[in-house]
C-alpha cells in the first residue's frame, strides 16, 4: 500500500550520486554531461552491469527513504547523464558518427547526429519503473528528458527545421510517458533546463512540442526547469526569462530551482493553480549542508506565494555530482524543514 502524502511533500528532481564503485565519478565530474553513449563512465563489466544498477538503485531509495523523502526517483542510477539514456534509444539517431551542438555553458559537445526519421523503437524506461515500483510503497516519480531540451542536443541533418524535429522528438516521449504510467509511475516528469538557456527558440515551440509529449495522458504530470547542475553551470543569471509561458502548458506542477540563486519567488504567482515544485536545497559545490531552519525559513518564503496545498519541495536540480553524504545530508535537512513548517501550519 502507497504511503499516504500530507501537506508539503517532499520530493527530487530526478537524481541521486551515483557509488564510486558504479562509476568513476571522477571522469563524471571532469567532463560536460554526455549526449551520446559514454560506456567508459561505467566500473563494472557490460554483462554485469544491470544487476549493479538494481543494487544501486536500492541503495539510493533506501537513502531517500531514510531521509523522509515523500515522492521518490530511482536516483537515475543507469543513466550516464539525465538525457542520453533515452536519446540515443531513438531510432533516426547516428551514434557511430556523432554531429555537434553548443552545451548551455557554450562548449561543444558531440552529440547524437539525425540521420532519419525520429521513431521510438521500444520502451526504454519500463524496467526502470517496474523495478522501482516493486521495492518501495512510496509514491514513485520517473523522469524523462522533455522534446525541447532533447532538440538542442543533437545535430539536425534530416528534418531542416527545428520545430519539426521537436516534434518528432514530442512523439516519441508521449510514447514513453504512456507506458511509464501503465508501468506504475505515480508521476512522469519531463526535463526541459534548456527553456531556460534557449529562450528565444523555446517561446518558437517549446510549448507546443511539450503539448505533444503530454497528449493524451491521465496521469500526473511535472515539468522541470532550471538553470543546469551547480557543478557544471557557474555563470548563472537571477532570474527565469521563461516562466509565465508555462502557466498555460499541460503538466499538472511546474518544478524550478530557487535556493541558490535566490529566485524572487513573486513569479510563483504568474504560474496560475499549477502545483509548483520549489528548490529549497542550494546544490552549488561549495555550499555545505543546510541547517533545517535555513531551509524552513525558503518554505516560509515560499509560502508567501503559493498556497501549501499546491507546495512541493525539492533540492533545486539533481544531485548527481554531489557526494554522497551530502546529498544524504540535504533530503534530510530537507525533510526535517517540511515537518517543522507543516506543524506551524497546523498550529503546532
Amino acid at each position: 500500500m502507497k504511503q499516504i502524502i500530507g501537506p508539503l511533500p517532499t520530493t527530487v528532481v530526478g537524481s541521486y550520486p551515483q557509488p564510486d564503485w558504479l562509476v568513476n565519478r571522477a571522469m563524471l565530474g571532469s567532463r560536460l554531461p554526455p549526449r551520446v553513449r559514454a560506456q567508459e563512465i561505467w566500473r563494472v563489466a557490460p554483462e554485469q552491469l544491470e544487476q549493479a544498477q538494481d543494487d544501486a538503485t536500492r541503495l539510493a531509495l533506501r537513502d531517500m527513504e531514510a531521509a523522509g523523502i515523500d515522492i521518490v526517483t530511482d536516483g537515475e542510477m543507469r543513466r550516464e547523464s539525465y538525457s542520453n539514456r533515452f536519446a540515443t534509444a531513438l531510432e533516426g539517431m547516428d551514434l557511430e558518427n556523432p554531429g555537434t551542438a553548443l552545451d548551455r555553458t557554450g562548449h561543444p559537445n558531440p552529440v547524437p547526429r539525425v540521420v532519419g526519421p525520429i521513431r521510438r523503437a521500444r520502451p526504454v524506461e519500463v524496467r526502470d519503473v517496474e523495478f522501482l515500483r516493486a521495492n518501495t510503497d512510496r509514491v514513485i516519480k520517473a523522469t524523462l528528458p522533455g522534446p525541447f531540451t532533447m532538440s538542442q542536443q543533437a545535430q539536425d541533418d534530416y528534418y531542416h527545421d527545428e520545430e519539426a524535429f521537436a516534434m518528432a522528438l514530442a512523439e516519441a516521449v508521449n510514447a514513453e510517458v504512456h507506458d511509464l504510467f501503465a508501468a506504475g509511475a505515480d508521476v512522469v516528469q519531463l526535463d526541459e533546463p534548456y527553456l531556460q538557456a534557449r529562450a528565444e527558440k523555446a517561446e518558437r515551440y517549446a510549448i507546443k512540442a511539450i503539448y505533444r509529449a503530454l497528449q493524451g495522458v491521465e496521469g500526473t504530470t511535472a515539468l522541470h526547469t532550471c538553470f543546469g547542475y551547480a557543478h557544471i553551470v557557474h555563470s548563472r543569471p537571477n532570474g527565469y526569462p521563461f516562466l509565465e509561458q508555462l502557466a498555460d502548458v499541460s503538466a499538472n506542477q511546474i518544478s524550478l530551482e530557487s535556493a541558490q540563486q535566490e529566485v524572487d519567488l513573486s513569479v510563483l504567482k504568474a504560474l496560475g493553480n499549477k502545483q509548483l515544485i520549489v528548490g529549497v536545497i542550494d546544490l552549488s559545490d561549495e555550499s555545505a549542508i543546510e541547517d533545517v531552519e535555513t531551509v524552513a525559513d525558503r518554505i516560509r518564503n515560499a509560502l508567501r506565494f503559493v498556497d501549501a496545498d499546491r507546495l512541493i519541495l525539492a533540492p533545486d536540480c539533481g544531485m548527481k555530482y554531489l557526494p554522497r553524504e551530502k546529498a544524504f545530508g540535504k533530503l534530510s535537512a530537507l525533510a526535517k524543514a517540511a515537518g517543522r513548517v507543516r506543524k506551524e501550519l497546523a498550529g503546532g
